[in-house]
């Protein structure tokens, strides 16, 4: 078998410790390897890089396409940035992963049966970060959902499931709500799921599905979720396991892949000896099994849950009464490669493919797209806010081939026949559609905006109103 090249970069605090275990560990499974040892964090931040990574590191990571990564480091003050947000965004990698497995009885935890991996899109929804404030009392940030995005990340929940010989896929949205971008998601994971007839494959609103995460992780398996979603419940999972220590994290592209822990550098027990290696350790057996070293990451993992049955821990997880020794991060690395080869007894041994996981998604076939209007926001706080008022303005601005349809605001329909109840505020939406059957131009719109302009009223923003194949892409007003 080839020799596989990886970068490693030691980091800070505790890195290069709990690194120097790993590749111990790495070494003496034999696992084919070879690696390009890089210089980030605080070091290089201390040397007026912002971003913590010098240009000729960059070089290094994008020939050997996967890193992995000792925690780091990040000086206070201003203006430094992020080593990990620079690197997903860079390297596009758009899945973040992140196993969170009980291992009672030997490490305490509340939920003991609790083994489940959060699989979250790391690159759209509202993490785009693009925000406006339109209004006095309104502001705005847009949620971005893609088809090649959702496809990437659904297909590589599946194929992970399977490279880890993992049961169920459950994806988790708010498409009761959100039906276009949501719903798009939603769509793509049933459609996706039809190729793996050999996983279980469930759809959950994600606040039923999150208060599942809380009282009933055994329940689940590997959830796929947008970005924001999978934020919140990869915390909530964490905290549920009680091994934040134990975990690895990996976040992967299409291209590249980057693999770490989920702690921090700890530089309060650097250099003491007493650092506990797994989380990086787990990180490592996510980086095999993703570079097709199954076996190899199945020796590893299963010498590492024998050193916890047999209760050789280190002082973060050490419990009276059930651990049998105390170790430093030494005793702990030997304890590991003295078991390999071993299974566990009690704790389920791990079983991973050879095969790594594929990443790869189709191109959605052409549609006919079709622009039949427009929403025209407005910044009108007048006549104490009644609906009416504007209504007969707006009604008025009709013509040449588009008609207002509604308006709305905060999403809730108030012209016509609003409810006096509603509450309003300084944000309006005017929804102006083509008359049924016709197709809007551009230069409609035009004309339009240029009447609103004329009739004194405040055009914040516009979205042109289309649709796909026939089908209406815009949502309809609550009320409508």
């Amino acid at each position: 078998m080839d020799n596989k090249r990886i970068t490693i970069a030691f980091g800070d605090g505790i890195g290069p410790e709990i690194m120097r275990a790993v590749l111990r560990i790495l070494q003496a499974a034999q696992a084919p390897l070879e690696w390009d040892v890089i210089e980030i964090g605080e070091a290089v931040y201390r040397r007026g890089v912002l971003s913590g990574i010098p240009p000729e590191a960059w070089d290094v990571i994008r020939a050997n396409r996967v890193l992995l990564k000792a925690p780091v480091t990040t000086p206070q003050g201003g203006g430094y940035k992020s080593i990990n947000v620079t690197l997903r965004k860079t390297l596009g990698l758009f899945a973040n992963v992140r196993p969170c497995k009980a291992y009672t009885p030997f490490v305490a935890s509340a939920h003991p049966l609790m083994d489940l991996v959060i699989i979250r899109e790391n690159e759209e929804d509202l993490y785009g970060g693009i925000e406006h404030q339109q209004t006095v009392e309104m502001t705005q940030v847009l949620k971005l959902i893609s088809h090649p995005g959702t496809e990437s990340i659904v297909r590589y929940a599946f194929e992970y499931a399977r490279a880890y010989g993992r049961r169920k896929v459950t994806c988790m949205t708010k498409d009761n709500i959100m039906k276009i971008t949501d719903g798009l998601f939603h769509r793509i994971f049933n459609a996706v799921a039809e190729e793996y007839p050999d996983i279980q494959a469930e759809h959950q609103i994600v606040d039923i599905g999150a208060a599942r995460v809380a009282a009933q992780p055994e329940t689940l398996d590997v959830i796929v979720t947008p970005n924001l979603y999978g934020d919140i419940l990869s915390d909530v999972a964490a905290q549920l396991a009680g091994s934040v220590g134990l975990a690895g994290s990996s976040n992967i592209g299409r291209e590249m892949a980057m693999f770490e822990a989920i702690h921090g550098s700890a530089p309060d027990i650097a250099g003491k000896g007493i650092a506990n290696p797994s989380g990086l350790l787990q990180a490592a057996v996510q980086m095999l099994v993703h570079l097709g070293l199954g076996e190899t990451a199945q020796t590893i993992e299963n010498a590492w849950l024998c050193t916890l049955e047999d209760g050789i821990h280190t002082a973060d997880i050490y419990r009276e009464g059930l651990s049998q020794k105390r170790v430093g991060t030494e005793a702990f690395t030997d304890a590991i490669i003295e078991r390999l080869g071993r299974a566990p007894e009690r704790l389920q041994p791990s079983r991973f493919r050879n095969t790594g996981i594929e990443i790869r998604f189709s191109v959605p076939r052409p549609c006919c797209k079709e622009l039949v209007g427009v929403d025209v926001f407005l910044d009108w706080d007048e006549s104490d806010r009644n609906p009416d008022v504007l209504g007969r303005k707006v009604e008025a601005l009709s013509g040449n081939g588009l008609s207002l349809r509604m308006i709305t605001n905060r999403g809730v329909k108030v012209y016509p026949g609003g409810l006096p109840e509603t509450f309003c505020s300084d944000h309006w939406r005017c929804r102006f559609l083509a008359q049924e059957g016709q197709k809007a131009e551009y230069n409609q719109i035009l004309d339009l905006l240029r009447r609103f302009n004329e009739a004194g009223l405040e055009v914040i923003k516009t979205e042109n109103l289309y649709t796909f194949d026939g089908v209406p892409g815009y949502s309809a007003g609550q009320g409508e």
